[in-house]
């Protein structure tokens, strides 16, 4: 088959084709006399993997090294597995649906409707009381939720189920209510250190432990980065002082 016939067999551009020829992960065809491509029905196998791997989220040298682990297998088990890939991307899908059917169903769409059941009931029992700094951390804790894999997301908000405690929510709501106060402050207000570590003391050993292996990760490292400058000054001092601090203790 043609270019153009293979890249619209497996759903990409020829533009596409001709880059992961270019980058060494689409093996160069034959060719016909008259110079043009020959594509085999291998040649739409590895290309459906590619697609499929950077659906995954994996990089080039990642798709790459499992191209490798490919060449040595028969193209049938190659298919098996492709095959499966795509079974789970349907669940995957099959999940996200069923879960816009319920949020459709619902008569009363509130901030909480798009997280998960679990991290929405876990969330309701956690501290608001009209706190500013607690109705942005509910909106950065839907965004981190929101970017897990469906299968890590019980895990996730399980690690919060403790802080619903009515001993643990009474704490959340004082120390709400200090980080409120320093909405107007400035990043060496002598309240930064006290409150950052209070707040370390306030999370659960299994939130811990999660928060700093994650800061090995530079990708999650940045990321709370960038959501903590939509704070104030003191309250993004604050936040980067409990990190110090749990990164010690860790």
């Amino acid at each position: 088959m043609r270019i153009g016939e293979l890249a619209a067999l497996v759903g990409v551009s020829t533009r596409t084709v001709r880059h992961y020829h270019h980058q060494g992960l689409l093996p160069e065809p034959g060719r016909r006399l008259n110079g043009y491509r020959e594509y085999e029905l291998r040649d739409a196998v590895v290309l459906a993997r590619i697609r499929r791997l950077t659906e995954l989220g994996l990089s080039l040298d990642e798709i790459r090294d499992v191209l490798a682990d490919d060449e040595g297998r028969e193209l049938r088990d190659v298919l098996l597995e492709l095959d499966a890939d795509l079974a789970r991307q349907q669940a995957e899908i099959t999940t996200r649906r069923d879960r816009l059917a319920a949020l459709l169903a619902a008569t009363d769409l509130g901030p909480d409707s798009a997280m998960s059941p679990a991290l929405a009931e876990v969330l309701g029992g956690l501290p608001a009381g009209g706190s500013r700094f607690a109705a942005f951390d509910r909106q950065v804790l839907g965004l981190i939720e929101a970017a897990a894999e469906p299968a890590h997301r019980d895990g996730f908000a399980a690690l919060f189920r403790p802080l619903t405690e009515p001993d643990a929510v009474r704490r959340g709501h004082a120390l709400n209510a200090r980080m409120d106060e320093l909405a107007d402050a400035t990043p060496d207000d002598p309240r930064v250190a006290a409150l950052a570590a209070d707040l370390a003391a306030h999370l659960p050993d299994e939130m811990v432990t999660a928060l700093v292996d994650s800061l090995d990760d530079p990708d999650s490292s940045h990321w709370l980065e960038v959501t903590s400058r939509e704070l104030p000054p003191a309250q993004q001092a604050v936040i980067r002082s409990m990190v110090e601090l749990l990164k010690e203790q860790g």
